[in-house]
């Protein structure tokens, strides 16, 4: 693509002088120098601790033929001294950025059914389980992207603007017609996902998470509300359960049809509702009923947790807003299997029941603990930590949480970053000590692993426990470094090593 049919709307929006270099043939994008390839542009944006534009060097030496760049952030003085080199200005250069890259990629969103699910927890769960019960379907998330199974791997939830049109132009190539996508607030807030049409909107639930970068719940709710701006939107998708749903549901364009799920016989008018009762934990799994247009449908399927029945419900929803009949969309979600991380499980019989999941919120911590009481036949153990360098106020509440709902608390060590760990597990302890009337029993065990296998070693076979906060991470974050760690591994040997003890 020639430099000025990429950038035609800029240079006539801010009059960018191209200095006759307009006719130059661009052959890919690159956000990193070290990414740039022959005849690439270079992208440089106003970074939070450095500008891209002193990278710009490296970038042509690798072959960059030309430089984009935002003269904030100390850009502009930057670019005086880079003299003699194609560097172009582009004001609120992170803004059009998807634009930018959207139009390179020949705007792949136009001819994929992109489903967008934001909401606190429960966006991987409802994206994974959507590319398993979809045909065609690609995915774009936590655990990566590609087709369900076999995905690639993403840094972000959400990734960055130019990446996410790059994928869905790959997913476009492999004659996907849907994607089901993670949209974090991050994400909408930062214009990840700008450019991107989306048939489909999914709020999941909105609690506390990522104040540390928003700053209040309103401001964060704000965020979320942003996916429904977005062009080409048919159908929302809400949990009517969810103290935000009235908010969302108001923010609902004109015209656009709204589903809901409630398992409180919630009511809205003009709301298409699905109502789920008669839920059952069994040791298979979940079973429940779904009432729809006053039929009643029976579900069975091999997931555990009372929040994965409003996951799979929003999930049934999505596939009713796409025109599939209910029969067959049950049918399918009878068949889903656990996501990585998301309420996995282990042992069981003559061992304890040990599940390991992501949950990082207190929220989530608590629908998991609530959920877990209702397969346990005994004690139910907790091991979990809090990440450093976020959210230090949903600390105590989590240990609030975890003491108040478990019966044996163990604290340990999460991903600290660049924090001191004691201090986060100080800081979680403020909330065990306050519930110190209930008698229950907290530990701390900072190393992580000598935490799960202690947990796994003390439980009883009549047991439940939960090992929570990490879920698919197969790495410990510590002092910039990022050191393989597995919780599924752990429990694994550890269970082995159970098994040949006894």
């Amino acid at each position: 693509m020639k430099l000025k049919d990429l950038l035609v709307d800029l240079v006539l929006r801010q009059q960018i002088q191209l200095s006759g270099m307009g006719n130059l043939s661009i052959t890919g994008l690159a956000l990193n120098s070290d990414k740039v390839k022959v005849g690439n542009l270079f992208i440089a944006l106003a970074g939070s601790k450095q500008h891209g534009l002193i990278y710009t060097k490296q970038a042509m030496e690798l072959g960059a033929v030309a430089v984009i760049y935002d003269p904030l952030g100390g850009g502009k003085e930057i670019a005086q001294e880079l003299d003699n080199l194609p560097v172009f200005a582009v004001n609120d250069l992170s803004a059009y950025l998807g634009e930018i890259a959207a139009r390179y990629y020949a705007y792949p969103s136009e001819s994929l059914a992109v489903i967008g699910i934001t909401g606190t927890n429960g966006k991987t769960s409802c994206s994974q389980f959507l590319g398993q019960v979809l045909d065609d379907c690609g995915v774009i998330g936590t655990l990566g992207w590609g087709q369900w199974g076999a995905l690639n791997k993403t840094i972000n939830t959400t990734p960055d603007a130019l990446e996410v049109q790059r994928i869905l132009a790959g997913l476009r190539k492999d004659k996907k017609q849907l994607v089901a996508m993670e949209v974090s607030s991050h994400g909408l807030v930062q214009g990840r996902v700008n450019a991107v049409n989306f048939i489909g909107a999914v709020f999941t639930n909105i609690s506390r998470d990522h104040l540390d970068y928003h700053g209040s719940m309103e401001a964060y709710l704000e965020a979320k509300l942003l996916l429904l701006t977005k062009p080409g939107l048919r159908f929302v998708v809400v949990n009517l359960d969810d103290d935000y749903s009235e908010q969302v549901i108001k923010a609902v364009p004109k015209g656009v049809l709204i589903w809901g799920v409630t398992a409180k016989g919630s009511k809205v008018s003009e709301v298409e509702t699905l109502n789920i009762s008669e839920i059952l934990h069994k040791s298979a799994g979940l079973e429940f009923e779904v009432s729809f247009r006053g039929q009643s449908y029976g579900v069975e399927v091999p997931i555990y947790g009372d929040f994965n029945v409003e996951n799979i419900s929003i999930v049934l929803a999505v596939m009713l807003a796409l025109g599939i009949d209910i029969v067959t969309a049950i049918k399918k979600i009878q068949g889903l299997h656990p996501v990585i991380g998301r309420m996995e499980h282990w042992g069981g019989n003559d061992q304890p029941l040990i599940f390991v999941d992501y949950a990082h919120t207190p929220d989530a911590l608590k629908k998991v603990l609530l959920s877990l009481r209702k397969h346990c036949q005994y004690a139910l153990w907790v091991v979990f930590g809090c990440g450093g360098n976020r959210d230090k106020g949903k600390r105590s509440e989590m240990g609030q949480i975890a003491q108040e709902l478990a019966d044996y608390v163990i604290v340990t060590d999460d991903n600290p970053r660049f924090e001191d760990s004691s201090m986060i597990v100080t800081d979680i302890l403020q909330g065990c000590n306050s519930l110190s009337r209930l008698n229950k029993v907290v530990e701390v065990i900072q190393n992580r692993e000598q935490a799960i296998k202690t947990a796994i070693n003390k439980a009883t076979q009549f047991d439940c426990i939960l090992i929570a906060g990490k879920g698919h991470e197969d790495y410990q974050e510590i002092e910039g470094l990022r050191i393989p760690f597995s919780d599924s591994q752990v429990v694994k040997q550890a269970l082995e090593a159970r098994i040949i003890s006894i």
